[in-house]
C-alpha cells in the first residue's frame, strides 16, 4: 500500500491521474476475424481497474506504480465471457521520467512497453519491439510461428476524469507478405476511486 504522502505526480508522474476504475463503451478493435478470413472492426465496452503501489526499490531506482486488470466484452455479448483479458503493471520511474507498461495476456504474450515523459505530460507515448531486451515483447512459439507481434506502440491521453488510448500491434502472419496493424482505441470514463 502506498502512503499518503507519496501519492503525488512528482513520484507517479502521469499515473496518478488514471488510479481508480474506468469504463469505455466506444471501443474499437481491428483485427484480423479467423471465421471470416479477412479484416474487421469489432465494438467494444471496457473496464480496467487501476491500483496505486510503490516506491518499489531496485538499487537507487525507485518505482511507482498501478497495478491493473482489463477485462472486454464485444459490444454484441455483454453478457458473455470478456473476449480479451489482461494483468500488468503500468510503472513511473520518476528520476528518468520513464513511463512502462508491463502486461500479460491470456494468449501467451508479455510485454514491457516504454518511453519517457514528463511527470505532468497529458499525452504520453510507449512502445515495444520484438527482441529488444528492454522494451520487448515474448510469445508462446505457436504465436511466433502463426501471428507474432513485432512491434506495439500506444498513445495514452489524460483528460478531465477521463482517458484514451490508441494501440497498434504490429503482427507478422503465416501465408501473408504484409504486416497486419491490429489497432484498439477507446476513451474512458472514471466510475470509481482507487
Amino acid at each position: 500500500m502506498t502512503a499518503p504522502e507519496d501519492l503525488t505526480t512528482a513520484n507517479f508522474g502521469p499515473l496518478l491521474a488514471m488510479a481508480g476504475t474506468w469504463e469505455g463503451h466506444g471501443g474499437v478493435d481491428f483485427s484480423y476475424h479467423h471465421a471470416e478470413k479477412e479484416t474487421g472492426d469489432t465494438g467494444y465496452f471496457e473496464r480496467v481497474t487501476f491500483g496505486t503501489f510503490g516506491p518499489v526499490d531496485n538499487g537507487t531506482q525507485h518505482l511507482y506504480g498501478l497495478d491493473y486488470r482489463m477485462a472486454a466484452w464485444r459490444s454484441t455479448e455483454l453478457d458473455q465471457d470478456p473476449f480479451h483479458t489482461e494483468v500488468g503493471y503500468w510503472l513511473y520511474d520518476p528520476a528518468e521520467q520513464q513511463i512502462m507498461r508491463c502486461f500479460m495476456v491470456p494468449r501467451g504474450t508479455v510485454v514491457i512497453a516504454g518511453g519517457t515523459c514528463a511527470p505532468d505530460a497529458q499525452t504520453f507515448d510507449i512502445a515495444a519491439d520484438l527482441g529488444s531486451t528492454n522494451y520487448g515483447i515474448l510469445e508462446n512459439k505457436y504465436l511466433g510461428a502463426n501471428a507474432s507481434t513485432v512491434a506495439y506502440t500506444a498513445t495514452i491521453t489524460l483528460g478531465d476524469g477521463e482517458w484514451s488510448y490508441e494501440e497498434d500491434s504490429v503482427l507478422k502472419m503465416a501465408g501473408r507478405d504484409e504486416l497486419l496493424h491490429h489497432t484498439d482505441r477507446n476513451t474512458l470514463s472514471k466510475v470509481a476511486d482507487a
